[in-house]
């Protein structure tokens, strides 16, 4: 279930977000979940906020499919970008075998704990035999609220590499880091890349 309260920061401050995050090029992460699709892949940006990754995927000559759970985002990513973004939450992926890649970028943080294998599972149904996750978690323990009333549930790497391992995939790389999120508090993280089984 998506937490209302998330939702409705991000709608009122899709701008904002947006100025925060915008890095102009591909990150070192996004360039290397890019380099492993085959032309004209099919990945769905789960949770794409103002979809500027998809825009990337996009220049690189993928086929991105930008979803989002705020209609605040949404309207941004299209006015921005005009690249075909659209509402959805996490409970409605129900694509079976239909992406080449899907890319979770610190968008299932904001997941309940309890809805994480369910969601995982979903995602590795929807992935072609072979497909590639990209997935971005903040670590730690627990579930709290930030100072923007944010949900967050934490994992630690041992934690999220059982989840990813649980639903049907295999783990491929692993980084770990630090920076400063939107709240302005600095947070550790994990980015990890799994590939379907079968």
């Amino acid at each position: 279930m998506a937490d209302a309260r998330t939702i409705a920061f991000y709608d009122g401050a899709a701008d904002r977000y947006d100025a925060l995050t915008n890095k102009g090029a591909p990150d070192q992460d996004l360039s290397a979940f890019i380099a492993l699709m085959p032309a004209g892949a099919r990945v769905l940006d789960l949770g794409c906020g103002p979809a500027r990754a998809s825009a990337h995927m996009r220049d690189a000559g993928l086929a991105p499919d930008p979803v989002d759970a705020s209609t605040g985002m949404v309207k941004l990513a299209n006015q921005t970008h005009d690249i075909g973004a659209r509402l959805m939450h996490f409970d409605d992926l129900d694509t079976v075998s239909g992406y080449d890649g899907v890319w979770a970028n610190f968008s299932l943080l904001h997941a309940p704990r309890a809805d994480l294998p369910r969601h995982l599972r979903a995602i590795a149904t929807a992935l072609k035999p072979q497909g590639i996750l990209h997935i971005g978690m903040k670590t730690g323990t627990g579930v709290r609220r930030d100072a923007l009333d944010r949900h967050y549930t934490f994992v630690t790497i041992r934690e999220l590499t059982g989840l990813v391992t649980d639903a049907g995939m295999t783990v491929l790389a692993t980084r770990e880091g630090r920076d400063t999120g939107c709240a302005g508090t600095i947070d550790d993280f994990v980015i990890m890349r799994a590939r379907k089984d079968g």
